[in-house]
């Protein structure tokens, strides 16, 4: 592999020119980050001039210590780094932004078709511990305008359209995933349709060039289009669209208002108020995936407080469901929500349309939201059955104690535990937060199920 494939920003290839803003002449070649397509912020780039155009040192995203604290915000760690301030060396820069260019909605078209080939669709409806239903898979592919790349070297991707609440195509991410619905690949269809061109000496649709203009591509939420027909239902944001996708076929799709609408920003560093603006007024809840030392949940967390200062009405608050359940394996390994729902039964969750609780703090107006997986029906808060304080501390006990299969183990209910200490983890947290409470019964009989049977193996 050549080393400057390694590099995640690379200067811009071919023989476009920007405006330096060093010297202001024309001959500036910018950087761009490789795994997003987009341009980095202005001042990075080589100038042609640079013998008489001094600031390489500025304008080079490894030596002044861009690369370095844009990893350090993505692996959820606070960074103090700010950009060295340099004064041009002319006056009055021409300052002369292109109009945002889009993906055609002819693109978008040719994308859905062939889904019998679709690796990731197929994988839901015959590879999954639980397999959806047909019309709930057609669900999605209809809500999210999800769609196929048929040939070429993608063959078989999936198609995650970015389309913003005005129903302009932003950007069309590819993803490559194998059996397991695993990540093995990841591009853009405009890059695709550049690559495509240029190996077969064609010439670029007209709308390509003017689109590569952008700065940046993918610029609004995966599912925003959604926002205006669902304009009552309360937003769940996640990083990825896979896990936007996942969550709407376990929960359901928003069809009644108090339903959530499933979101996604893109990937962890990609939260930020332009995005954000579109769910001015709404209630979000946001769902960050698992990382070391919670660092995600961290800076989502700092980041969404910011962003509510700026959006009059509108609320965010942060799950802190996986930071409090997850083990640290699951951690280094940065999960997220949709690789703990895909090994349950999705129709369970079907059962109860509202997701998450919410209860009113005592001292504040501000729902205090907990992210719980509910089977049963719900109950009057103030029935109380009994106290199960002395059972769930000799469950809690026993478990501590027992050396556990590493096998998967069938309860009684039918369902499958295959993570035995995650499954026991968060049903303990479950009960002991909602002790003697009907409706989370379940959740002890499955401790009782476990404990019986737990030297049984399938």
């Amino acid at each position: 592999m050549n080393k400057i494939d390694t590099y995640r920003y690379i200067l811009e290839k071919g023989s476009k020119k920007h405006y330096c803003p060093n010297c202001g002449k024309k001959r500036f070649v910018r950087y761009i980050d490789t795994q997003t397509g987009d341009y980095l912020p202005e001042r990075y780039g080589r100038c042609d001039r640079e013998i008489n155009c001094p600031g390489e040192d500025y304008n080079n995203p490894y030596l002044d210590g861009y690369s370095k604290a844009v990893w350090k915000q993505e692996q959820g760690s606070k960074t103090d780094w700010k950009p060295i301030q340099r004064q041009p060396s002319f006056k009055n820069k021409p300052v002369n932004k292109p109009k945002r260019a889009y993906v055609p909605n002819e693109v978008l078209r040719q994308t859905r078709a062939g889904y019998e080939s679709n690796i990731f669709i197929q994988n839901l409806l015959s590879n999954v511990p639980f397999p959806f239903e047909v019309q709930d898979v057609e669900q999605v592919i209809s809500l999210y305008h999800l769609g196929t790349i048929k040939n070429g070297y993608r063959a078989g991707a999936i198609t995650f359209p970015f389309i913003d609440v005005n129903h302009n195509v932003r950007a069309i991410q590819v993803k490559q995933f194998d059996k397991y619905n695993h990540t093995t690949g990841t591009d853009f269809i405009h890059s695709i349709i550049e690559k495509h061109h240029n190996r077969n000496h064609t010439p670029l649709p007209n709308w390509l060039t003017p689109y590569k203009k952008n700065e940046t591509k993918v610029s609004c939420l995966f599912g925003e289009h959604l926002l205006r027909k669902y304009s009552h239902n309360p937003i769940a944001l996640v990083e990825a669209p896979k896990t936007a996708i996942y969550s709407t076929l376990y929960f359901g799709p928003p069809e009644q208002p108090k339903n959530l609408l499933w979101l996604a920003v893109f990937n962890l560093s990609s939260l930020n108020y332009e995005k954000c603006k579109a769910l001015k007024g709404r209630d979000v809840y946001l769902f960050p995936d698992l990382s070391k030392e919670g660092r995600a949940f961290e800076l989502w967390s700092n980041k969404s407080k910011e962003i509510q200062k700026r959006l009059q009405g509108t609320s965010f608050q942060v799950s802190d469901l996986l930071e409090k359940l997850a083990p640290n394996k699951d951690r280094d390994q940065g999960k997220d929500i949709a690789d703990y729902l895909i090994k349950q039964n999705w129709r369970l969750f079907r059962k109860e349309e509202q997701i998450p609780i919410s209860e009113k703090d005592e001292k504040s107006e501000a729902p205090k939201t907990t992210f719980f997986f509910q089977p049963e029906a719900e109950v009057p808060k103030t029935k109380q059955v009994q106290d199960w304080s002395m059972e769930i501390a000799e469950l809690e006990k026993y478990f501590s104690e027992v050396e556990l299969p590493n096998q998967p183990i069938k309860l009684k209910d039918n369902s499958t535990v295959t993570n035995h200490l995650v499954f026991i983890d968060s049903h303990l947290a479950i009960v002991k937060s909602n002790n003697g409470k009907e409706k989370f019964k379940p959740y002890l009989e499955r401790l009782r199920g476990l404990k019986s049977i737990q030297n049984v193996p399938i």
